[in-house]
């Protein structure tokens, strides 16, 4: 393994939350305040708990896996992509690294910086609620692995999308309509049978009740079924990136 290789992709990406910090870090910021002002004031004076939890509380877990996921994506598209548009990517491919050392240091830092976010996002959320983690280890682990595998489909998507625009219709036609579906803000028990039981082909459901009940105990699904979930969908991920080195798809012409 060329570690060398990796820390040098690595720490190439990670400069770009330096030179574009003001995009990188207080966007998510600025965000994060302005919904909790929408919904833990506005709609929390109206639904005032939720599982028994304050509604302010209730969604921040939601919000944070509404920021990994969009992060996770948009950071791990545009580092792929850019090379690709500029014609550097035949430098990377041509040079002494493998396919997996690329992937690592783009996903590392596609990832690391999704995972910075989420830890500014929590730590803002504190002083607006109070923040009661009961199960900090596995909620690492949940926020890890969906850090990973968004990348890992943010990734895929760079190596699609044949223009800027392109990258942004994925995320923003399917994964954030999921997002706000996938009951970050709300409790899919609240919904009718018909539209929970749809609500369940919804795969950010899974990432979001496994994390909300790593913070509160509280679940919409099994958190065996979320973890079990979560790691399907890093697989179906890793092989479709499997795929793309091995057929050269849009990275060798």
């Amino acid at each position: 393994m060329n570690w060398l290789a990796i820390r040098a992709i690595y720490l190439f990406e990670m400069n770009r939350i330096r030179r574009n910090l003001s995009q990188s870090v207080l966007a998510p910021i600025i965000s994060t305040v302005l919904y909790f002002v929408v919904f833990g004031a506005a709609i929390g004076n109206r639904i005032t708990e939720m599982d028994g939890i304050s509604y302010g509380a209730f969604i921040v877990p939601g919000l944070v896996m509404l920021t990994v996921l969009t992060q996770s994506i948009s950071n791990a598209s545009f580092a792929i992509y850019f090379p690709r548009f500029t014609g550097t990517i035949y430098e990377l491919l041509s040079a002494p690294v493998s396919y997996a050392e690329i992937l690592l240091g783009y996903v590392g830092a596609a990832a690391t910086k999704s995972l910075v976010l989420a830890t500014i996002i929590m730590i803002t959320a504190t002083f607006f609620v109070p923040m009661n983690i009961q199960h900090p280890v596995w909620m690492i682990v949940f926020l890890v692995l969906t850090a990973l595998t968004f990348s890992l489909f943010g990734f895929i998507i760079g190596v699609w999308a044949d223009s800027f625009e392109s990258l942004q219709i994925v995320p923003l036609l399917i994964v954030t309509p999921l997002a706000f579906l996938g009951g970050s803000f709300y409790s899919i028990h609240m919904l009718p049978p018909f539209w929970h039981t749809v609500s369940l082909f919804n795969p950010v459901v899974y990432l979001v009740s496994g994390f909300r009940w790593s913070f509160y105990g509280s679940a919409d699904v099994s958190p065996s079924v979320s973890l079990g979930m979560t790691f399907v969908m890093l697989l179906v991920c890793l092989g479709i990136v499997a795929w793309i080195f091995k057929t050269g798809y849009r990275l060798r012409n």
